[in-house]
């Protein structure tokens, strides 16, 4: 008995890890792959077809003090105009949390090397909210709404794992059937 309470202490530890896990997934990308943030590559290619969202993170490598990472405004990117930075970083490896929706435009503010190609801008989608999460569209509800009174329903308690997509992943579905099997085994 005692190897068995050791085993269900295992598994919720398992569990409770994976549970605190799964909804804060979000994407880290590595700015030009394996070539870095470096003249000669084409970041709008490298760009194209990824979905950046608000808790996302963007990693530039490169020699440090070789390169700038500068966050500048619109105008600045489409110019390639160095010194007007929103923020900058010459340390070799910038990590950038995507913190807002919206255009975010990053240069190289070493003289030349914007115009050579050292320029990226991301499109941050707002991050998803929660299913069952009121959407702030703007609109107010209807005030002219019936409400009327449900049946009262006897049913059993469940629990559910929230999902940060709105949607179940495997990984979530995965969680969710190990702690149905869980409560299974302890109760």
């Amino acid at each position: 008995m005692a190897g068995l309470r050791g085993s269900v202490t295992g598994i919720a530890c398992v569990l409770l890890a994976l549970c605190m896990a799964v909804p804060t997934l979000a994407t880290v990308y590595t700015v030009g792959d394996s070539s870095g943030w470096a003249t000669g590559v084409d970041y709008t290619t490298w760009a194209k077809g990824k979905t950046f969202a608000v808790g996302d993170s963007l990693v530039f490598n490169y020699g440090g003090g070789a390169h700038t990472v500068d966050e500048v405004n619109a105008s600045d990117y489409n110019t390639c105009t160095v010194g007007n930075y929103i923020s900058t970083d010459q340390s070799g490896a910038t990590t950038i949390p995507l913190k807002t929706a919206g255009t975010h435009y990053f240069i190289c503010g070493v003289t030349g090397h914007c115009g050579s190609g050292m320029k990226l801008a991301v499109d941050v989608a707002a991050a998803a909210a929660p299913s069952g999460t009121p959407s702030s569209s703007g609109t107010p509800p209807a005030t002219n709404t019936t409400v009327t009174t449900p049946t009262p329903v006897t049913t059993k308690p469940t629990t559910t794992v929230p999902s940060s997509s709105g949607a179940v992943s495997s990984v979530e579905a995965l969680v969710m059937t190990m702690i149905a099997l869980f409560v299974l085994v302890v109760s």
